[in-house]
């Protein structure tokens, strides 16, 4: 089928930018043009991005229309006073209050009081000047910003006032309810600011979308406008397959952020190797990714130190290779009423990795009802200790009389292509 309709995307994050951020638009705009659209893609020129994966540019559709433009990002300024610490809260990371340095504690309130709503607000007002008259040339009808980073929901609000054009808002994270922004230390007035400019952007556009149930019926008390539910996804990937490992690895993929730290699952983890000598010989805790110092600090604190095994951030597709060889698989999501909508990206390509999936989170979680409806894995609250810890022996029981394994149904409509197909429906 021959493109027909031109859709503009205008995204942050695009491959060499590495992390989840990247993998949902990078995936819908490869199977688009199946569906009768051309992808124009609007991304930084000169982006300040926390994460590389090179290996992803080669991912990049040929189909798509790729546009470049020069942005100022003062994260590169503050990398003056310490780089680590500014990659590290840019990528979401950010520290215990107690244990904050001056350096972090100023570049925490700079985010969250003068950089509103984010840190990308510079590339507002040149982005809608360039693609004011880029949507004119190309005749484009319908304009898709995606945000985190919200910023770049304000240039398609800009460009919706300015043109008669169909505006899309794609919400892959919630802006005011999602987990780190009640630690920005937001004076009152710039909490407010935050509300308003959600508020001003939910009801400007022309549909919304969400990755979450819970997202959708937050968003439906701010706004009139329809929203639909298009959850991210897993494409098949062709990786090399490595033998399973020969250790009972529980495998966390993903940054391992400080309020993610389940001491719950510590705590049963600790107790199993003190009782079970097999279990101690064993065990091994495979961590993929940026892991923040507190989580460390407990794992030492449960004395499970010595079971650590810190691969550090890895490329995608050694991430996926490592996922499939692995023995479990932990979701680990915050113990909060706001973390029940996060449906972390990594889930769905641990669905297809044919290794059980052992998740802890809030008890209204969306993710939890995936794990069930698709027979991949078990569900756990931070209360559940005891079923945790017989849940971790029957999957080592298993290991050990080399039955470990899933019997997954039902995957199909979270595949890329499946859920580009009702992206395209809207679209059309």
């Amino acid at each position: 089928m021959n493109p027909t309709k031109k859709i503009l995307i205008i995204s942050y994050y695009w491959p060499p930018a590495g992390g989840p951020g990247v993998q949902r638009w990078l995936k819908f705009v490869k199977y688009l043009p199946d569906f009768g659209i051309e992808p124009h893609v609007y991304v930084p020129k000169n982006p300040t991005y926390p994460l590389l994966d090179e290996k992803l540019v080669a991912d990049v559709s040929d189909k798509a229309i790729i546009i470049k433009q020069p942005i100022f990002e003062p994260y590169g300024l503050a990398g003056i006073f310490s780089k680590k610490k500014t990659q590290k809260i840019s990528s979401g990371i950010i520290p215990n209050k107690k244990k904050q340095s001056w350096v972090e504690k100023m570049l925490i309130w700079v985010r969250g009081n003068l950089f509103i709503p984010d840190a990308r607000l510079f590339w507002i007002r040149p982005s809608v000047q360039y693609l004011s008259k880029y949507i004119q040339e190309h005749q484009i009808e319908t304009v898709i910003t995606t945000g985190p980073p919200h910023s770049l929901h304000l240039i398609g609000m800009e460009l919706k006032n300015r043109h008669k054009i169909n505006w899309i808002t794609d919400f892959r994270d919630p802006w005011t309810t999602i987990g780190y922004h009640d630690k920005l230390q937001l004076s009152n007035w710039a909490a407010k600011k935050h509300k308003q400019l959600e508020k001003q952007v939910l009801n400007s556009c022309d549909q919304i979308i969400v990755t979450s149930p819970t997202t959708k019926k937050e968003f439906e008390a701010l706004t009139s406008k329809p929203i639909s539910v298009i959850t991210n996804g897993y494409d098949v990937e062709q990786i090399s397959k490595k033998p399973l490992d020969e250790k009972f690895t529980l495998a966390h993929i993903g940054s391992f952020l400080s309020e993610r730290n389940p001491r719950i699952l510590w705590k049963a983890l600790a107790e199993l190797a003190k009782e079970n000598k097999s279990f101690s010989e064993k065990l091994e805790l495979k961590l993929i990714g940026a892991v923040s110092d507190s989580v460390l600090e407990t794992i030492k604190e449960f004395r499970l130190d010595g079971f650590v095994n810190h691969l550090g951030y890895v490329s995608h597709e050694v991430a996926l290779q490592e996922q499939r060889c692995s023995q479990v698989l932990l979701l680990i999501e915050i113990d909060s009423e706001q973390t029940n909508c996060i449906i972390p990206g990594k889930l769905f390509e641990y669905l297809v990795s044919e290794r059980p999936i052992l998740a802890i989170g809030p008890e209204k979680a969306d993710f939890a009802s995936i794990i069930k409806e698709t027979n991949t894995g078990t569900f756990f609250t931070y209360e559940d200790k005891d079923a945790l810890k017989t849940q971790l022996l029957q999957y080592f029981e298993a290991f050990q009389s080399q039955s470990l394994q899933v019997h997954a149904v039902g995957l199909q409509k979270y595949s890329r292509r499946a859920l580009t197909q009702e992206l395209a429906n809207i679209l059309h």
